[in-house]
């Protein structure tokens, strides 16, 4: 039951520019035992305002829950507009998940850099596979990487009003020109002028140089790197970090796109550059400030660095340590491990082609278990056209002509990274139930090592914990 109120909502007084083009915040669940449900909120009610005020995304959402007293607005799902009143401590949730974390239009990218991956498709999937988002309150909620090409002074007044910090920054090189080149967007030169208003903000930054041999490789990415340097000072970090992450080419892109995939020998050769700068930075500022993408080494086919090596993982989520990291807790989990399982199984742990050597060893400790047969298959992307690929990227077709007439045991497991967050479908939009058709088995989607080591000895405490489709 809805506890209302009566008041005069003043919609002049809002956080928005323009205020029409906010839609209502759609609720996607309520948290069980909180604030919400206690008031009476449900799955598919929306909320106009809190206290007079639109909010256009969750930033807003949570500046506007922080106070004691909230007069919120709420259209239900029946079409029907509730005025509620709470009183809550500060600072405390009230217990909401929303369909999304914009409430207005999301920020779409307005530059054409030949190495996109969304430009690197096949049409005809799903429409939310080709939103090419460079939108900064995304980069903030989640980091995701953006360019800067497309903010207006409102926007750049909001990130620094707000102390929208830290955000991600695509910098690819820090020479206007090759920048421009790079994003074929005139806008693209002034990269180290807006870093520079950063620093002015105290607004803290993560930035990523995807690199194309032959356009922003060598003096040109050394350059880049010492630049993003100056900006890491003893009593002021503006960029704390660079990730260095080879382009990725798939056979959907345009032929004549003058780009060059990244040979063994090209990787060896930026490895041994990128830690010769590491060491002069680590003298200089006492980090190694820029760190190499997991794939590089992969693919020169040397031994990832060691786990300390990557000091906070400042990263990782971009693939820089990320697999070292698994590598660890995986060697953790696999030291004391039973000698039995109580009930015998033999299973199949799908990765994609380039990690697969790197498992090897733990795969093996598991296999010394009495009863318990592990099958590992390192896949290639056909879908995509490459030979080695990260996990993250094998589609349900990958799957599904990998695995033909292999032995696959009782199930197959896969982890989440291979689907699109809190869905079961593959980036080539086939979903778990399809590819378990095609294989005539059922696929368990895991979280994380932990998750797959304690499933497959069978200590997971709780079965629901393995998504099963």
């Amino acid at each position: 039951m809805w506890q209302e109120i009566n008041y005069k909502e003043d919609l002049n007084d809002h956080l928005v520019p323009n205020i029409s083009k906010v839609n209502p915040a759609e609720i996607e669940s309520i948290e069980a035992n909180s604030i919400a449900q206690e008031i009476g909120f449900e799955s598919g009610d929306s909320i106009i305002s809190i206290n007079g005020k639109k909010p256009r995304d969750l930033i807003d959402y949570q500046i506007l829950i922080s106070e004691v007293n909230l007069n919120i607005s709420v259209l239900d799902k029946n079409h029907e507009i509730h005025n509620i009143s709470i009183e809550k401590d500060q600072d405390v949730n009230l217990g909401i998940n929303f369909k999304d974390a914009l409430f207005d239009s999301i920020k779409q990218c307005n530059n054409r850099c030949p190495f996109c991956f969304i430009d690197q498709q096949p049409s005809g999937k799903r429409k939310s596979l080709y939103i090419k988002d460079d939108d900064y309150r995304l980069s903030f909620l989640y980091g995701s990487y953006l360019t800067l090409t497309n903010l207006k002074k409102e926007d750049w007044d909001r990130i620094s009003t707000q102390k929208l910090s830290p955000l991600f920054i695509s910098v690819h090189a820090t020479d206007p020109e090759t920048r421009e080149k790079l994003l074929k967007n005139k806008k693209a030169g002034v990269i180290l002028d807006q870093i520079s208003w950063f620093e002015k903000n105290s607004i803290q930054i993560h930035t990523q140089i995807v690199v194309c041999p032959e356009v922003n490789d060598g003096d040109i990415l050394e350059k880049s790197i010492f630049e993003l340097a100056k900006f890491y000072k003893k009593n002021s970090q503006t960029v704390l970090s660079v990730a260095i992450v080879p382009v990725g080419l798939t056979k959907f892109r345009p032929e004549d796109d003058g780009l060059k995939s990244i040979s063994s020998e090209y990787a060896i050769k930026t490895i041994k550059q990128v830690e010769r700068i590491q060491a002069l930075l680590q003298n200089s500022l006492g980090t190694r400030f820029c760190w190499l993408a997991d794939e590089w080494y992969l693919i020169a086919g040397i031994n990832l660095p060691s786990y300390n090596s990557y000091e906070n993982m400042p990263q990782e989520s971009n693939g820089v340590g990320s697999i070292r990291s698994f590598l660890k807790t995986l060697s953790v989990k696999t030291k004391n491990l039973p000698k039995k399982v109580k009930s015998p199984k033999k299973v199949s742990w799908i990765v994609g082609k380039l990690v697969y050597e790197a498992l090897i060893p733990s795969v093996r400790k598991l296999n010394l278990i009495d009863g318990l047969t592990v099958n590992l298959y390192g896949l290639p992307s056909t879908y995509w056209g490459q030979e080695q690929v990260v996990t993250g990227l094998l589609t349900g077709e990958d799957l599904i002509l990998g695995l033909q007439n292999k032995d696959l045991g009782e199930a197959i497991y896969i982890p989440s990274i291979m689907l699109k967050i809190n869905t079961d479908l593959f980036l080539d939009d086939k979903n778990i139930k399809e590819v378990e058709n095609q294989l005539n088995t059922k696929i368990h989607v895991l979280d994380d090592s932990n998750d797959i080591i304690d499933t497959l000895i069978g200590k997971s405490k709780n079965p629901d914990n393995i998504k099963n489709a």
